[in-house]
């Protein structure tokens, strides 16, 4: 693993630049500036789940510096080179797709929708069609329908559209208590003094090799941002909810709280492994962190990514414009001969002394109402995953 001591602290400090040097904000509450008066004659166009987790992310200066959805030359360049048409580090392209015959439609000014109700607004500056096997091929690394990413990718329209975005107001939704925009998460970093901030992203339920990381890391910075991503997932991950409790009993007994912060990172998951992991730490940096966990497999599904091509594609970027620090670590689990948690470079024994326990291993056991180790997760936390799958039949 790959980690840098904590500086000597001294008396000011300041939070990371944003990525393109401020903090995008284009939430705009209706009677600011507007009235929703105003739109009634606009079309309207419904966001799908991902459409409407990219357009909070745009707004709140997540996916700074972007404030709006991809041009099409933004979107080559993306796709292309992994930055923006600017030279600016940019790894996913963030586009918003349309049926072809709907697309004349959506001109000018179009009232963004969910579930029916008004959310904001879209300033079309223009419209392209998508380079699917193109953006599949440099994206996910396959056109194999089966990926969830390239699947989302093909069943979508076939034009994007381009342009601004407004919120009218910031989807709080289920988390509402751990729901902070990346100004709100600045605010808490700099109100508890934190100097520097490790962010985790997870989309599972942390086991104990998670918390080994964390904990490693918080030996070096001053403060943990456990940064779990609640948008869309695949059907057969974990529901937001059991996770967010499982979290929550976790960091109550085990983690320091002065030293901890659960926030929930609203964006949907694209399982588009390596270029998806430097979408996330840019994405931190945006929040106020200074370094960011890759661990194995980041962001990856089945067998599409190497081990750990999600560390190594970051050589493709300076330090300076990454503008965060990257902690890599290796596989982590639990030795039975060693008697503690260890990676491939401590722990000399061979894979018959390790607990290593596959996800759908783990999701036999828990249908089976069976208990998983104290040595693979949290007694704790094993119990409201065990309570969660007994739900579900």
């Amino acid at each position: 693993m790959t980690l840098t001591p904590l500086t000597q602290p001294t008396s000011t400090f300041s939070l990371p630049t944003p990525l393109g040097g401020e903090l995008i904000s284009r939430v705009r509450r209706p009677g600011e500036d507007f009235e929703l008066g105003e739109f009634a004659r606009l079309p309207r166009l419904e966001l799908s789940e991902r459409g409407l987790a990219d357009v909070e992310m745009i707004a709140t200066g997540a996916y700074s510096p972007l404030t709006g959805f991809l041009g099409e030359r933004d979107y080559r360049s993306v796709i292309e080179y992994m930055r923006l048409a600017d030279g600016t580090p940019w790894s996913v392209p963030i586009t918003l797709p349309v049926d072809k015959a709907a697309a004349a439609h959506y001109r000018g000014k179009v009232l963004l929708t969910y579930g029916g109700e008004a959310i904001g607004t879209l300033d079309v500056s223009d419209q392209y069609e998508a380079q699917k096997s193109l953006e599949a091929r440099e994206v996910y690394r396959t056109e194999d329908p089966a990926h969830p990413g390239v699947a989302a990718l093909l069943s979508a329209g076939e034009v994007y559209l381009a342009g601004e975005v407004t919120l009218f107001d910031v989807p709080r939704g289920a988390f509402a208590v751990h729901h902070r925009t990346p100004a709100e998460v600045r605010e808490v970093i700099e109100a508890r003094g934190w100097r520097s901030t490790v962010a985790f992203q997870t989309r599972n339920p942390i086991h104990r090799a998670h918390e080994y990381l964390q904990k490693v890391a918080l030996e070096l910075v001053d403060g943990l941002l456990l940064h779990p991503l609640v948008g869309k997932t695949k059907g057969d991950d974990v529901p937001a909810e059991t996770r967010m409790h499982a979290y929550e009993v976790l960091l109550d007994k085990y983690y320091p709280r002065e030293r901890t912060l659960l926030s929930v990172y609203p964006a949907a998951m694209r399982y588009a492994g390596p270029r998806e992991a430097i979408l996330h730490a840019l994405s931190r940096r945006n929040y106020g962190a200074s370094h960011f966990i890759v661990g194995r497999d980041h962001a990856g599904v089945g067998n599409y990514y190497g081990t750990y091509d999600a560390q190594e594609i970051f050589g493709a970027f300076t330090p300076q414009e990454l503008g965060i620090q990257i902690l890599k670590f290796e596989h982590t689990f639990y030795c039975q001969t060693c008697g503690q948690l260890v990676s491939p470079r401590t722990c000399p024994h061979d894979a018959g002394h390790h607990l290593i326990l596959s996800g759908t291993k783990v999701r036999e056991k828990l249908r089976a109402g069976e208990k998983l180790p104290p040595e693979f997760t949290r007694p704790e936390v094993a119990e409201v995953l065990r309570e969660a799958y007994q739900l579900q039949g």
